[in-house]
């Protein structure tokens, strides 16, 4: 759940910026509006039912601000604010850190073994051809 300043800041600072987007949109319509057009869902222009335009931009407005409303409903939350965020960073990052490490640790370990290998390998491969005798 959204606390009190996160959701004041979303109704006074980003409903009404998408909401002035979407009004500025339709307000471009008004010149084909004048012009006896009516805007398909496409962008197509239709001549037909102009009295019907009103009405959908109106619905399509609703749906519009109905989608605003469920997608700050879906933002992340954000529990104990600032600090609690700040809070599980640093342990994401201490996290990180010690996995970092371990990995680290392994990568060392492995390329030990492998130098190992190699070692063996090469004089496996050296007695095979009797150019080093066996000890």
């Amino acid at each position: 759940m959204i606390d009190g300043a996160e959701e004041l800041w979303v109704k006074t600072e980003i409903k009404p910026k998408i909401l002035a987007a979407i009004t500025v949109h339709y307000s471009n319509l008004g010149k084909d509006l004048q012009d006896g057009y009516h805007i398909t869902a496409t962008g197509a222009k239709d001549s037909t039912s102009v009295a019907e335009q009103p009405k959908q931009m109106s619905a399509a407005f609703v749906k519009a601000a109905k989608q605003v409303d469920a997608l700050v409903a879906a933002l992340p939350l954000s529990d104990g604010g600032e600090e609690a965020q700040l809070k599980r960073i640093a342990e994401l990052q201490a996290e990180n850190d010690a996995v970092g490490q371990e990995l680290q640790k392994q990568l060392e370990a492995a390329e030990k073994e492998l130098k190992q290998v190699q070692e063996l390998f090469n004089q496996a491969t050296d007695n095979c051809l009797n150019l080093k005798k066996p000890e």
